[in-house]
């Protein structure tokens, strides 16, 4: 689930290393290193059914979600219904996952995932036997409250309908996730000093924080989930960028700057086509999602910019720098790229990318590598992280696998061959 344990392998000599480390992490998170290996589909959109069935033998579809937007294979962004889809073939994923499911005698909530490639094929990829996390974009858009359902479908009652509810409006789901977005979706545990999410019409927050909250290395990097419908597609946009431009998180990274580009890209909010697909991310997305530090945004860089509450709401204020400067606060925000330039860096170092425990080493002390190759594996936050040799040389490990590491720590070192 979540993504965790799918390796794309590009060339045949891939596929060994890509299976080993598919094997490993099934086995460190579910205690079997069953894997297999089958064809993949490049760019294809990921859509899904939801469905419910009863103790009755009654199986019905309640929706059509679009999950296509996706890092590593996880889902980032879902919308309810799936936008862009003719009525044929939204009515063969009806039938297709009403048909699955019936025919093995499911039995309870559950999500029938297709993969949708760009000549129109429609091809099934797995049945999620529960709620999935973007069950409430549904839940908006047809009035079903999937969780009641599911109960009284423990309970041996019968579903309180038995037709396809008529789709009503339209809502999106944004993950919002402890990662930086500028650098590759990288998990980033720590202590959220501020978390100040948005309000107003069509506007949804299912949260597992607060001010003050610690995201630990060990788990899920989602914080919450922002939901938010609208009577149309398009209205459900203007109301995404209203609400995320709100939503504030201080303290670690977040994918909130992610999102705000994302709904403002015409491959995903065009109105009259649909250009993203499940590697959108890698292979199209050239916006830079990078936070600026606050004195550069003002174009003055003899004033900087914070923020105050007052009365509840937040204002961005500028201040001459002369008046903070050698202070130790840093009411500038982020330190800039330039702060730490003085700063030598070692080409030869091994460093952890990431907080997380240092799962192992893939080479052998002492053993040859060639520049980029992956030495190293990082698992934060139910992922895994390559860690790739920074030159070429022999590889001089100082750290035992197995050790829990603060991102940047030294690790090892590659001893370049005169």
């Amino acid at each position: 689930g979540g993504g965790r344990g799918m390796k794309v392998a590009w060339r045949l000599d891939e596929v060994a290393e890509m299976f080993a480390s598919a094997v490993r992490e099934a086995e460190a998170a579910f205690g079997r290193g069953e894997c297999f290996v089958e064809q993949f589909l490049d760019r294809p959109r990921h859509i899904e059914a939801q469905i419910l069935a009863d103790k009755h033998g009654k199986v019905v579809v309640v929706g059509t979600r679009d999950c296509s937007l996706q890092r590593r294979n996880q889902k980032l962004v879902e919308e309810a219904p799936a936008p862009f889809i003719s009525e044929e073939q939204r009515a063969r994923i009806h039938q297709s996952a009403q048909d699955i499911c019936a025919k093995a005698g499911y039995v309870g909530a559950g999500t029938v995932e297709f993969l949708l490639s760009q000549d129109g094929t429609l091809s099934f990829l797995e049945v999620n036997t529960r709620l999935q996390v973007e069950h409430p974009v549904t839940e908006e858009t047809t009035g079903v409250d999937l969780v009641i359902e599911q109960l009284r479908i423990a309970d041996g009652l019968p579903l309180s309908f038995s037709e396809t509810p008529t789709p009503r409006g339209h809502s999106f789901e944004f993950r919002i996730n402890a990662e930086d977005a500028g650098k590759g979706f990288l998990p980033t545990p720590g202590q959220i000093t501020e978390f100040l999410p948005p309000s107003g019409p069509g506007v949804r927050l299912d949260s597992g924080v607060v001010s003050g909250s610690s995201v630990p290395s060990t788990f899920d990097s989602m914080m919450a989930k922002l939901i938010v419908t609208g009577a149309t597609r398009e209205q459900a946009i203007t109301r995404a960028r209203r609400a995320l431009a709100e939503f504030n998180i201080e303290g670690i990274a977040s994918v909130l700057p992610f999102h705000r580009a994302v709904m403002d890209h015409a491959d995903f909010t065009s109105a009259d086509r649909f250009g993203v697909h499940t590697r959108w991310i890698e292979t199209d997305f050239a916006a830079q999602i990078t936070i600026a530090p606050r004195n550069a945004q003002s174009g003055n860089p003899e004033v900087l910019r914070t923020f105050v509450e007052i009365d509840g709401k937040r204002h961005e204020l500028g201040l001459p720098a002369a008046l903070l400067r050698g202070m130790s606060l840093n009411a500038a925000g982020p330190a800039s790229e330039s702060a730490g330039a003085s700063e030598a860096v070692d080409p030869q170092a091994v460093l952890t990318p990431v907080a997380g425990n240092l799962h192992t080493w893939v080479v052998e002390d002492g053993e040859s590598v060639s520049v980029g190759q992956v030495i190293a594996v990082v698992e934060a936050m139910k992922m895994e992280t390559s860690i790739l040799a920074p030159c070429a040389g022999h590889v001089n490990i100082t750290q035992p696998a197995g050790t829990y590491f603060e991102a940047g720590s030294l690790i090892g070192r590659i001893k370049t061959v005169n």
